[in-house]
């Protein structure tokens, strides 16, 4: 029996590393780990999103992504067919943002917001992974790879706009209910982890290591 892909997108800014911790049965599937790429110039949402499906080197892949990364394979399944997508502390529409990123889109205020001083890697680990974040900032400094300004004006302004006001009711996303990026207040419907907060792909893992089999197998 052919085992079935499983590709991960990390988060806003972060490695690949942010999965070290997730452990699928390696006899039923293959993980494939996705990294972010520096955007071209003026380049969209969805010509980044078919950029990164270039990397897949298996059909009818699972897409997995984390916070920034589901929005990301979102967008990458509209380019390509996957057997499922699933997104772990994200959206699935632009309808589920906080009131403050839709009022950061209309006023257009994102773009005042000091990127040089996001990249000390403080303020880059409370923007990657919420306010929340603990002081432990050394252990965040692994897990945070992409230190490029040119990013992460891209990938702000492009999660702020994100033109998604549909929600896909296919793509299963799995939230924690103390998640203080995307507050569960917001969301519209998912499977709820207790405790999860925006970080839970690194604390929750042992939930995500139990759940996500099933979720990908169930027909």
């Amino acid at each position: 029996m052919s085992k079935i892909p499983v590709y991960f997108m990390p988060g806003l800014a972060a490695s690949p590393a942010i999965f070290e911790r997730i452990n699928l049965d390696e006899n039923v599937f293959e993980t494939c780990l996705l990294e972010w790429e520096i955007p071209n110039p003026k380049e969209s949402l969805s010509d980044y999103a078919l950029r990164i499906t270039k990397k897949i080197k298996h059909e009818n892949p699972v897409l997995i992504g984390v916070s920034f990364g589901g929005i990301l394979v979102q967008e990458m399944a509209r380019h390509i067919e996957t057997r499922k997508v699933i997104i772990i502390s994200s959206v699935r529409s632009n309808t589920e943002f906080p009131r403050r990123m839709k009022i950061g889109k209309t006023t257009k205020a994102y773009k005042l917001i000091p990127m040089k001083l996001i990249l000390n890697i403080e303020n880059l680990a409370k923007y990657s992974f919420g306010e929340k974040v603990n002081k432990r900032i050394k252990l965040y400094e692994k897990f945070l790879a992409v230190r490029d300004l040119n990013y992460l004006q891209w990938a702000v302004e492009s999660v702020i706009c994100w033109n998604r006001s549909k929600i896909d009711e296919k793509v299963i996303h799995i939230h924690g209910d103390q998640d203080d990026v995307f507050p569960i207040k917001y969301i519209n419907s998912c499977i709820v982890v207790k405790g999860g907060t925006h970080i839970m792909i690194l604390n929750k893992y042992k939930w995500l290591n139990e759940n996500l089999p099933s979720l990908i197998l169930e027909q």
